[in-house]
């Protein structure tokens, strides 16, 4: 893989950190993020005591199995630390992603080459085998010039799994990332995602939570040049005891770039407790842009908490459209009574407006085998109410 890293996705700029609480400054050195305390904004949320000891980044030998389905043209291999910096621009924003990038051993490359468009979808399963395993993982995925893939990526089984991911997308390509995390009830998950957009791409990515005893991810995006695209969208759904944590930041650091968020969260049971912020930061050169982010809860159980904070800063005049929104309720009252007047009894009328629900996202998919999977996993949930 020497040569690799001169095989870069070329002419993607440094760019400049923007001070802000909301926006640590980033490194790979694991000195720049200190041990965190829980009154840091970016850490207030997060019971630090359930991260299982992740944040004082101890050396494991320990590792998560790894199933893959690669399409042809379709690479996955090993690659230095150095390797995978060079490859990709972007450094971890906390001390999570510093610590997975610093302990993991390497990376993982995942490579689809330029021109090359995948009509199937590429496949990673990554399995925990126990509770008690602390795993350390840094994967990058680059998608080359004017490719066109969608990536599927499955965390099943038990670990403490903190992982740094990193994603170019070349000019012109399209990717679509499907995040499954579907992990046993003990389970701790950190994750942060970091995805450039090149000029004229487009980027989906979709982020399923539904199991874990803690889960934490972190996904931030920014452009390469003008015309970039993204849409961040997710589904969630909270039990008894869980907290699940949702982090998004859109930068705008190109001029007309999109952004679109949007993530649905079911709750229920004693102290289920799921958290997003949603942070939208648009720079002077970002002219012309469009964004838009947005978070809906639903509360189905008394116990059960949801934190939600959009946050948009702007530091230019010229743009075509800024805004954002949150809800946090119970179930739509004229909805059930509408369904129960039509002779629908209201276990079958609260299950589904719940699937009405979260299907506008999951329908988006495009993958029959992952959709029918969440419909059911849904169904699961909603048997415990």
């Amino acid at each position: 893989m020497a040569g690799a890293a001169a095989d870069a996705v070329e002419n993607l700029p440094v760019l400049d950190h923007v001070e802000s609480h909301l926006h640590p400054e980033p490194s790979y050195d694991v000195a720049a993020h200190p041990v965190p305390t829980g009154l840091e904004e970016i850490w207030r949320f997060t019971p630090l005591k359930r991260l299982r000891g992740l944040l004082e980044g101890a050396p494991s030998d320990a590792h998560l199995a790894w199933e893959q389905q690669l399409p042809e043209g379709v690479t996955l291999t090993e690659i230095s630390t150095e390797e995978a910096q060079a490859l990709a621009v972007s450094a971890p924003l906390d001390r999570l992603g510093a610590l997975a990038a610093a302990n993991a051993g390497g990376a993982v490359l995942l490579d689809v080459p330029a021109d090359l468009v995948v009509d199937e979808p590429i496949r990673l399963t990554l399995r925990g085998t126990a509770s008690s395993d602390t795993v350390w993982g840094h994967v990058v995925i680059r998608v080359g010039l004017h490719a066109k893939a969608t990536v599927l990526v499955d965390h099943v089984g038990s670990a403490a799994y903190d992982a740094f991911t990193q994603v170019v997308v070349s000019d012109g390509a399209q990717l679509d990332l499907v995040t499954v995390n579907d992990w046993d009830d003990d389970a701790v998950h950190a994750e942060q995602v970091n995805i450039r957009v090149g000029r004229d791409a487009t980027v989906r990515a979709f982020e399923f939570t539904l199991g874990g005893d803690l889960v934490r991810t972190s996904t931030n995006v920014d452009y390469a040049g003008p015309g970039g695209s993204a849409d961040l969208l997710g589904v969630y759904f909270a039990d008894a005891g869980q907290h699940i944590e949702h982090r998004l930041f859109a930068d705008h650091t190109a001029p007309r770039t999109r952004s679109n968020v949007l993530y649905k969260g079911a709750l229920q049971g004693q102290d289920a407790h799921t958290v997003w912020i949603g942070n939208v930061l648009i720079r002077k050169v970002a002219e012309a842009i469009e964004t838009f982010e947005q978070n809906d809860n639903l509360v189905l159980t008394d116990g059960a908490r949801a934190d939600s904070v959009p946050n948009l800063e702007i530091e230019t005049g010229d743009i075509a459209g800024a805004g954002h929104a949150s809800t946090t309720g119970r179930f739509d009252d004229q909805h059930l009574f509408y369904l129960q007047s039509r002779g629908v009894p209201e276990d079958e009328a609260r299950r589904l407006v719940v699937h009405g629900f979260f299907n506008d996202i999951i329908r988006r998919i495009g993958i029959p085998d992952v959709q029918e999977r969440l419909v059911t996993a849904v169904e699961h949930e909603l048997a415990d109410v």
